[in-house]
């Protein structure tokens, strides 16, 4: 069984995401998502609309994933990749590059970002619509 791992904090579920997770399934067989916590997310200075708890509850909703864990630190990486036998660590491709650190352990792979849709975006039109 080929082992898929990808990150991130799924805030405000778009078709962008579901589009990476449905590529990131079809790199294997079993796809597991490290989903930032309320406290991990705080430490990178962003706030999440919705709770972990509840960002949690609409990934493992999604029927190409497998496996929700969640995600605390930025070392954490190469912990699950161990941990969890992964193949396969795939991210958005605005990360390209930041983690050929973990070339050593599995294959890398930068997926191409839906480019029409972003949390971001989202939140800024909604900022925009209250103003």
């Amino acid at each position: 069984m080929k082992r898929v791992l990808t990150y991130g904090t799924f805030d405000l579920l778009h078709y962008g995401h579901i589009n990476l997770l449905k590529r990131a399934k079809a790199l294997g067989d079993y796809l597991i998502v490290g989903l930032s916590t309320d406290e991990f997310n705080a430490l990178k200075g962003k706030r999440a609309h919705f709770s972990f708890a509840a960002r949690k509850s609409m990934v493992e909703a999604i029927r190409f994933v497998d496996l929700v864990v969640p995600e605390d630190r930025w070392e954490q990486k190469r912990d699950d990749i161990t941990g969890y036998n992964v193949d396969v660590f795939t991210i958005g491709d605005d990360w390209a590059g930041k983690f050929d650190d973990l070339c050593d352990l599995c294959e890398v792979v930068y997926l191409e970002r839906t480019p029409e849709i972003s949390t971001t975006s989202i939140k800024t039109e909604l900022a925009g619509r209250s103003a």
